[in-house]
């Protein structure tokens, strides 16, 4: 997985979904990651720590993997693994209802 993202742009997918009474919302935030070109020794070093084991994508960017992140267009927490301000405004439109 990691060869595959190395020296590339993917996309991170979240969906989110509030049920509320009256009402489904549902709303999908995508951030594109882009990674440096990740040189073999230090992809054997992350993969003998185990760290890519529990990992969507083999990787978590707020650890040793941020080293290849070379920019990131959308938000961050939804590569962390939940996008905390769209969660909050689906929660407050949902509260509106």
């Amino acid at each position: 997985m990691l060869l595959a993202l190395s020296g590339r742009t993917h996309h991170v997918h979240t969906g989110i979904a509030v049920v509320a009474p009256h009402a489904t919302l549902t709303h999908v935030e995508t951030t594109a990651v882009t990674f440096a070109p990740i040189h073999p020794d230090d992809l054997a070093h992350y993969l003998s720590t185990g760290d890519s084991l529990d990992k969507a994508g083999a990787y978590g960017i707020q650890g040793f993997a941020a080293r290849w992140i070379t920019r990131i267009d959308g938000d961050f927490f939804n590569v962390m693994g939940l996008p905390i301000a769209a969660t909050t405004h689906l929660l407050r439109e949902a509260q509106a209802l």
